[in-house]
């Protein structure tokens, strides 16, 4: 800077005694042009310094901002302390320097909530590079910048604890699992994560054979796990008696022709099991029951459709659908896990004479899980 100096004040001396001379002697008067060129130069070489000034400026500002920035994340010393242990910092910037007071030993900063601080598995060194003349460090992706500028460590980003804390929706149907760097979902027993990576299926035991269920039970799928079911038949009396004609269904056996209790007892029993999410919407269609005439015989004229057993009482509502068809709504969310029954009828009239009655009955199993 001194010798650029010393060579402006050399050219601009020579200029001004080449105009000077001008005056007092024409013969060893600098030529107009000859002027104009070194006033030129002048100019020149004002707009470089004038450059490299600014950028000297700025390059001082720059590194400015980032000392301070590194000075307020330290906590203000205890001026009324006796002993102020610490040390001051040189920085050195186109021949002006600057010091400042740093604590030592540097206090460790105060983690952000989602942050992992404890597992060394968790923790990265950062990534630092040199770059004009000062040291720029960062970390990988699913890990931010912890410490202190002389002691900074990558600390690992728990994406689960972030989205908790932000409300901005669940990353996972289920539970969530921070991994250093990242993050991935898991589902319960029973259920398997599905190609989207967040969301849950029921794994169908029974479907896949992946039940235990011995022979003469049936495999019945539920949210999470299976049941192996054989239910019985309802107990003879008098002259009601029943026969199991399928695993999941019993017919009564037919009656005499002058008993009436026994004409009015069911005709058929059948068995259904119904597994559902919590929480499930209402009012939604569990079952349909409906009639189906022989072939060449005149089916009943009219049906009639009721609730008339079961420990769930008003939970479920039975309803006719169309003229041949009564459908059972859940009409109360349920959480689980629940097991529920709901015993259902149907009795069929033929010119307003009662004709025959079937009942279901339902077995309603809410898993503990939405999905």
């Amino acid at each position: 800077m001194v010798l650029s100096i010393f060579r402006f004040n050399c050219m601009l001396i020579l200029c001004l005694a080449a105009v000077y001379n001008c005056h007092g002697a024409v013969q060893s008067c600098m030529d107009k042009h000859q002027v104009v060129g070194v006033l030129r130069q002048m100019e020149k070489f004002l707009k470089g310094q004038e450059l490299r000034f600014t950028e000297g400026l700025r390059i001082m500002k720059s590194k400015l901002v980032t000392l301070q920035n590194s000075v307020s994340k330290l906590p203000q010393a205890d001026q009324s302390a006796g002993d102020q242990s610490g040390s001051y910092r040189l920085y050195m910037q186109n021949n002006v320097s600057i010091s400042f007071f740093v604590p030592s030993p540097p206090p460790p900063s105060a983690p952000p909530e989602w942050s992992v601080m404890n597992d060394p598995a968790f923790r990265r060194r950062p990534r630092c590079a040199e770059v004009d003349q000062a040291q720029h460090c960062s970390c990988d992706a699913g890990f931010h910048m912890s410490g202190t500028s002389d002691n900074s460590i990558c600390q690992d980003v728990n994406e689960c604890e972030v989205y908790r804390l932000d409300q901005g929706g669940k990353l996972c149907i289920h539970e969530c699992v921070n991994v250093p760097g990242s993050y991935h979902c898991a589902c319960p027993t029973g259920y398997k994560l599905l190609l989207d990576g967040r969301s849950c299926e029921d794994v169908d035991e029974c479907l896949s054979q992946q039940h235990n269920c011995s022979r003469g039970t049936t495999c019945i799928n539920t949210g999470g796990a299976f049941q192996c079911v054989s239910p019985e038949c309802p107990p003879g009396h008098g002259n009601i008696s029943y026969v199991k004609t399928s695993p999941l269904q019993c017919e009564r056996n037919p009656c005499p022709v002058t008993s009436r209790p026994c004409h009015m007892a069911p005709k058929t029993v059948s068995f259904h099991y119904l597994s559902l999410p919590s929480n499930l919407k209402t009012p939604a269609t569990l079952f349909r029951m409906a009639t189906a005439s022989a072939p060449g015989r005149a089916g009943p004229d009219s049906l009639r459709f009721g609730i008339v057993g079961g420990n769930a009482r008003g939970t479920f509502v039975m309803q006719r659908s169309d003229r041949q068809t009564g459908e059972l709504l859940l009409v109360q969310q349920l959480r689980g896990p629940l097991d529920l029954s709901v015993d259902v009828d149907m009795s069929e009239y033929s010119e307003r004479t009662f004709q025959a009655k079937h009942v279901a009955k339902v077995h309603v199993l809410v898993s503990p899980y939405s999905f």
